[in-house]
């Protein structure tokens, strides 16, 4: 354990600066190192942490009461290759018009992407009515 004078001499005479480290230890820490250098590692840390860090994708696949056969069909593969790279899928029925008195037609075309992808994701709620649209979240398993 250094007096803070003492460290404070050291530095001066090796040229570095006396950087804290560890304000609220018991005795408080502190280190001797060039402080522009200090800060670079410092970033350099805070960049490579960033890069590991899987950051989620959040895709949405738009779907209508009426869609086609083939239409559904290439709406499911299109959500299947999102969870297969480990994305979110949001599935948004829209309603036109009269469509919203017959919501069932639409849950109908959602369950139906559901139990085709249920092999490589899961809902995360159930579906939800966002003004004229029913949305639902499939998250990868």
């Amino acid at each position: 354990m250094v007096r803070t004078s003492e460290a404070q001499v050291w530095a001066r005479e090796k040229g570095l600066d006396l950087i804290l480290i560890s304000p609220n230890a018991t005795p408080p820490v502190a280190r001797l190192a060039d402080y522009g250098k200090f800060k670079y590692e410092i970033i350099k840390h805070e960049k490579e942490a960033k890069k590991s860090q899987k950051a989620s994708v959040l895709k949405e696949v738009k779907l209508t009461p009426k869609i086609g056969e083939h239409d559904l069909l290439v709406r499911i593969g299109k959500a299947k290759e999102i969870l297969e790279k480990k994305g979110k899928v949001k599935i948004s029925v829209f309603f036109r018009g009269r469509e919203m008195t017959h919501r069932e037609f639409g849950e109908r075309v959602l369950y139906r992407l559901v139990e085709a992808v249920a092999e490589l994701g899961k809902p995360e709620a159930p579906p939800k009515i966002e003004g004229r649209n029913m949305v639902l979240l499939i998250v990868p398993k």
